[in-house]
């Protein structure tokens, strides 16, 4: 199976004038690279944009609130970026949150976690964690009604998602009505072999995030090879998943990180989470938000989106 040639060309694009990951150019600059090359789509207006933050482990974390209607208390997303713990910031996932907030009618906190190698596991994992209880703590300066809170991620962030979900369920709060993990990075000890998670191999080169990209994120957000065994890294390793949130897990057809998304979903319903898998045909790593160009990538937006839409409905 081939992707499409409306993907091949939207990969083509992404892919063009970008800086290869992985090929040697240290995290600071590659990140300074991408800044310098990014143009994402600028987003559905919402009413109120600004600025925010919240007190973490090592000083302020910032936050970007949007609230599509001022005055109103409504469902909560607290959304974490992805960028494999090295790239990806608040402006990188900007068009993202205004897509959620516009599609799902909720108020998203989007989180500007610490970033690897600087900053290495398990430092993005505790800002996270203290960003989304103070977010849930001073829920109405958010315009958050708190029984009705979720957390959703892309890829690292879709791990980050998935561990403060089993943090917040171990610390007894804040509870969580949903988690929305987009391709979620949720087990570190895969290899590019491809051994244990044949997406590895099928999809390692030629579909914008390759397998060598993942080793050299891996090598940046690691301190030592152990620390993929730790289930706030690799949150399918935990030792029990039940009691969870209910999840959406979305995966694409031509992603390496596919298999463990599938595996982590599989994992959820095995431990009497309600789970959901929806897997994007036609669809490769890093689509959402790019719904205006890529058929694709509207999917994705549609599937995230109604399951958040379907999950508030039901915690109210």
């Amino acid at each position: 199976m081939r992707p499409s040639q409306e993907t091949l060309d939207f990969l083509e694009l992404m892919t063009r004038n970008g800086p290869e990951i992985g090929a040697g150019l240290p995290a600071a600059e590659l990140r300074a690279a991408l800044r310098e090359g990014r143009t994402p789509p600028s987003g559905p207006e919402i009413a109120l944009v600004r600025a925010a933050e919240a007190p973490g482990p090592a000083g302020p974390v910032p936050l970007r609130h949007y609230h599509p209607e001022p005055g109103a208390v409504l469902p909560g997303v607290v959304f974490f970026h992805g960028g494999g713990f090295v790239i990806g910031d608040l402006d990188s996932h900007d068009h993202v949150c205004r897509i959620i907030a516009a599609g799902t009618g909720a108020s998203v906190v989007s989180v500007g976690y610490r970033l690897a190698p600087e900053h290495p596991f398990p430092a993005p994992v505790d800002d996270a964690f203290a960003a989304l209880r103070w977010i849930a703590a001073n829920a109405g300066e958010f315009g958050i009604d708190p029984g009705r809170l979720a957390v959703a991620g892309d890829s690292a962030g879709g791990c980050l998602a998935a561990v403060t979900a089993q943090l917040a369920r171990d610390a007894g709060g804040p509870g969580l009505a949903f988690q929305a993990l987009v391709y979620p990075v949720v087990d570190w000890t895969a290899d590019e072999t491809g051994e244990r998670y044949p997406s590895y191999r099928e999809n390692g080169q030629d579909y914008f995030l390759t397998s060598g990209a993942m080793g050299w994120f891996a090598d940046q957000y690691l301190s030592s090879p152990s620390d993929a065994e730790d289930p706030r890294c690799s949150p399918l390793l935990a030792g029990s998943l039940a009691g969870l949130p209910p999840a959406l897990v979305l995966t694409a057809d031509f992603d390496p990180l596919r298999d463990e998304g599938e595996a982590y979903a599989r994992a959820l319903a095995a431990a009497g989470v309600p789970a959901t898998t929806v897997r994007i045909n036609d669809g490769f790593h890093g689509i959402l938000g790019f719904g205006a160009f890529l058929g694709a990538a509207r999917r994705a937006e549609a599937a995230v989106n109604a399951a958040l839409r379907h999950a508030f409905a039901a915690a109210g």
